[in-house]
């Protein structure tokens, strides 16, 4: 029977070239897009020093030519090798044909690696009406039979049926038509059958121009632009002038990423479904565990100058500051531009990819041994320490006789690169091994299929914007309104309930439950005391944790507070033997708490723009602005009370501004603020003096530079917020 591309399947081969460019050594390896047929440097595949989950078990000599009688060690392993014969050639191939096993398990049995110029293309009847609706497709197929059939023995894959001979010339047509088309997005005349580097504009103007969607794209980025100033959009163009990747951020994705970039997911989700767009996200957690985008982007070529236009394009857009950690899929141009972009964030793989791919690549083995999966994925995501965690890969490769086993050994062998455990000691918000931030993929799942338009999908993506950001507001109020109940009567707890928000008090109080559990015995005394930590059930999973008792800080071998942001269960358990009051408040991350988004932290960042003239340039005047407004805009819309007041408020600030712009001589009558007095939200409550009062007593401010100008607008703006937040809590 047909069958359909796995999901992932393009995702195995980057991993391979990622094992490849780990070793400076190893050879230039094909390109990320494997399966199209383009000429590269002749060699075999997995020349590198590493593991090669691909390589030809059968040959010594790695022939180049396909023979009937050949063996592979998989169907992934066939399917490689048939893309080098494919690249060195010149043509794009297709999966045309699978067959599973008949029973419950269904497991593939064999696969045929078709020319895509396979079969005839067969123009479909249709209404005249339905005709002027629908644009005609390219057709790449001519009837050409060339193909190789692999077929399942035992425990390896034999070439069952070939056919070399093509019925059309070869070497001439470009990766990108098969890259393209592989995602569903070619489409144009029938006539156009081979295109060269010249003619790629026509493709990239196919895609979103003339009988696409560029020119809605545009008008969605204008519309955008006229709604937001804030918002940010870059067009990267080839010579040609055509569109070759789009990105932009709104305001919310900067405020977003000013209080939560600390640790990012470049989400390409897309490439699990040939037949979705070229849609990436920059993406995080918030405080209260929900997603949040930094920034989207349409990416259709994958080469290392578009990933280095885009990364450099976000990190801009974000105010230049990089994220700590960068959570990615394999790919070896990504990876290059990562280290020329983000050269000190920590950069490491998917390990749910890695894991999604190994249940694909061990179908045969998860049939034959049923837990094999359950230990396995235990092994990754449940093991605390690096020893227990090899200790018991080592025993499930041998429980199962899987030594030779070329996929494990190639993942086991880039561990450091996507096995948590070993970057433990790089904050990358994950405050448990088995959680799964949601992916791109969930919303295509959700709202996407082959006849969904470019602006029915934006319009559904805002949609599904619109409902994050009421999802935050709703989780907001929750932990403002209601309490955190706590299990026991400690301080600790309490001081924890009070200061993180609801979701991740939830995960502290887990820590905090399970270090009342502990075995702790005092190794070494003195200012600087240790600890070691164990349970009873299980003695040789023993931490350490050194204490300082002159700053009360702690430090635990396991790195989880360094890994997630909150303090570990053995951390804690010393906690309560050395000291049970409070915890030092270094240990309450502002991004895990209720105060992530106050204007209190927004103040704070506002001070990093103190060190710079804003009157050197508008740019920089806008900014500093920007970053009050939006916090603003965030707090008034909370409820139809505060948005109210809110805008009263605002109305009233921006009449001073106009009244001094009018006449900047004589400055602007307004309330008496003190720009350096901390108001507190008590305070405010208790003034008699809150808008529309009474009388108030006024003075006049003469501004003498840009930088008095703008400490008073952010003065007005700070009031805003109080009474903002005084409504809130009234």
């Amino acid at each position: 029977m047909e069958g359909e591309r796995a999901e992932g399947d393009e995702l195995i081969d980057d991993y391979v070239d990622c094992l490849m460019s780990l070793d400076t050594n190893a050879r230039a390896g094909p390109s990320d897009a494997l399966i199209l047929g383009a000429p590269v440097v002749e060699g075999a595949v997995g020349g590198g020093t590493e593991p090669d989950a691909m390589r030809d078990f059968a040959s010594a000599e790695d022939p180049k030519e396909p023979v009937l009688g050949m063996t592979f060690e998989s169907d992934e392993a066939a399917k490689a090798f048939y893309n080098e014969y494919a690249r060195r050639l010149g043509f794009p191939f297709r999966v045309g044909r699978s067959r599973r096993s008949k029973g419950t398990e269904e497991v593939v049995v064999m696969k045929r690696f078709v020319c895509s110029r396979e079969g005839v293309y067969k123009k479909k009847q249709t209404s005249p009406d339905e005709a002027t609706r629908k644009r005609e497709r390219m057709s790449m197929r001519e009837g050409c039979n060339a193909m190789m059939e692999v077929v399942r023995e035992s425990d390896h894959w034999v070439v069952s049926k070939l056919e070399k001979a093509h019925n059309h010339d070869l070497g001439t047509c470009s990766t990108k038509v098969g890259y393209l088309r592989a995602r569903g997005l070619l489409g144009g005349s029938d006539k156009v059958t081979m295109l060269g580097p010249d003619e790629m504009a026509f493709l990239r103007q196919n895609v979103l121009g003339e009988g696409g969607d560029a020119q809605g794209l545009i008008d969605y980025l204008k519309k955008a632009q006229a709604n937001d100033p804030a918002f940010s959009h870059a067009i990267q163009v080839d010579k040609n002038g055509c569109v070759v990747n789009v990105f932009w951020a709104d305001a919310r994705a900067k405020a977003a990423y000013r209080h939560f970039g600390d640790a990012v997911t470049f989400d390409t989700s897309y490439k699990k479904n040939k037949y979705m767009m070229p849609f990436v996200t920059f993406s995080g957690v918030n405080h209260h565990l929900q997603p949040v985008i930094f920034g989207c982007a349409f990416l259709m070529e994958e080469t290392e100058f578009s990933f280095v236009w885009l990364f450099e394009t976000w990190l801009s857009a974000m105010g230049g500051k990089a994220p700590c950690s960068l959570v990615t899929d394999q790919n070896r141009a990504m990876k290059a531009a990562i280290v020329k972009v983000f050269p000190n964030s920590c950069h490491r793989f998917c390990k749910w990819n890695i894991l999604s791919r190994t249940k694909q690549k061990l179908t045969h083995a998860y049939t034959e041994h049923p837990t094999l999966r359950d230990e396995l994925e235990s092994c990754v995501l449940e093991s605390e320490t690096i020893p227990t965690f090899e200790t018991k890969w080592t025993s499930i490769i041998d429980k199962y006789d899987l030594r030779k086993n070329s996929w494990l050994q190639a993942i086991y062998s880039i561990r450091q690169k996507w096995i948590p455990l070993y970057l433990m000691d790089t904050f990358f918000a994950e405050i448990a091994p088995t959680w799964k931030l949601e992916t791109m993929n969930d919303f295509y799942k959700k709202y996407f299929n082959t006849k969904t338009t470019l602006e029915v999908f934006l319009n559904q993506f805002n949609l599904s914007m619109a409902s994050q950001y009421e999802d935050e507001a709703k989780a907001d109020m929750d932990t403002y309104l209601n309490k955190a109940t706590t299990k026991t009567a400690s301080l600790i707890e309490k001081q924890a309930a009070s200061t993180y928000t609801k979701a991740i008090f939830s995960k502290f109080q887990e820590e905090f439950t399970e270090s009342l559990g502990f075995i702790i015995q005092k190794t070494s005394d003195g200012c600087i005391s240790k600890y070691s930590i164990r349970k009873d059930e299980d003695p040789t999973e023993t931490f350490y944790v050194t204490y300082n008792a002159s700053n009360k800080m702690a430090k635990c071998s396991c790195k989880y507070f360094e890994f997630s942001g909150i303090l570990c269960r053995h951390i804690l358990g010393v906690y309560i033997i050395v000291d049970p009051r409070t915890l030092p408040p270094d240990y309450f991350l502002r991004r895990w708490t209720r105060k992530a988004r106050d204007d209190d932290a927004l103040l704070e960042e506002n001070n990093n723009y103190d060190d710079e003239d804003p009157s050197q340039s508008i740019t920089s005047r806008y900014n500093v602005l920007c970053v009050d407004a939006i916090r603003c805009a965030e707090k008034g819309s909370g409820s139809e009370a505060v948005y109210k007041a809110a805008k009263d408020i605002l109305q009233k600030a921006y009449q001073e501004i106009i009244a001094y712009e009018r006449n900047p001589g004589r400055g602007s009558q307004r309330d008496a603020i003190n720009i350096n007095e901390d108001v507190t939200i008590d305070d405010a409550m208790n003034d008699q003096s809150m808008p529309d009062s009474g009388p108030k007593e006024t003075r006049t401010i003469l501004f003498e530079d840009v930088r008095s100008f703008l400490n008073v607008m952010k003065s007005l703006l700070r009031q805003y917020l109080i009474g903002c937040m005084v409504l809130l809590y009234v």
